[in-house]
């Protein structure tokens, strides 16, 4: 009988490349970093039991279940919507061996609760000129009036399905985003974003783990 090794690794170990790439004169335009060490459950409310699920979720995360395309930020938790009536909480793992076990209680008779922590990769993407690199590959207006911090959407990059949210700006002013990817098209995902993002300088990394 063969005997199997299961280790948990990067999405992108085979794509990933540190450092500088693209132009390499001048300031990079753009950062790309994966972030590890989170928990990712999907939340979905059963039928006739949203504002249920919404109580339950601000009476738990400290903070609103988002109920339209944004993403809702709190101290442990940061809340994405998702769909109808369903959203995604992302924390941090630490060190947790089962995401769903503080919440079975919680969501108990009002919601499915999905562990999406090893499906999905999770991006950040930020510079000076990431929006200029974003709009080659997806379809969504990202100027500040259209695509505030805590807009959220289930969208396409590159015929890729991603949850993107825009967070918090950097120190120097400039946007930040996060993706969420299906593990399987990560790695195909980072080179589309790493050559529409060539021409203005690419700083890649692993930021560690999401906080």
């Amino acid at each position: 009988m063969a005997d199997y090794l299961w280790s948990v690794g990067s999405p992108l170990r085979k794509a990933f490349v540190p450092g500088r790439q693209g132009v390499l004169s001048g300031e990079a335009g753009v950062f790309l970093a994966e972030l590890t060490g989170f928990s990712l459950v999907q939340v979905m409310a059963r039928r006739g039991r949203w504002a249920d699920t919404a109580k339950a979720a601000k009476t738990h995360y400290g903070v609103a279940a988002p109920d339209r395309p944004t993403a809702l930020f709190g101290k442990q938790a940061t809340l994405v919507w998702s769909g109808p009536d369903q959203f995604f909480a992302l924390t941090s793992a630490d060190g947790l061996a089962d995401p769903l076990a503080p919440l079975r209680g919680v969501f108990a008779g009002i919601a499915s609760l999905s562990d999406q922590s090893g499906g999905r990769c999770l991006i950040r993407i930020s510079g000076a000129r990431v929006r200029d690199a974003l709009a080659k590959v997806s379809s969504l207006d990202f100027h500040d009036t259209a695509f505030p911090v805590g807009t959220a959407a289930a969208t396409s990059i590159d015929h890729t399905n991603v949850g993107l949210w825009r967070a918090a700006d950097a120190a120097d002013g400039s946007p930040v985003y996060h993706l969420l990817v299906f593990t399987s098209f990560a790695d195909s995902l980072w080179h589309t974003i790493l050559d529409a993002a060539a021409e203005y300088g690419v700083d890649a990394s692993r930021a560690g783990v999401f906080a």
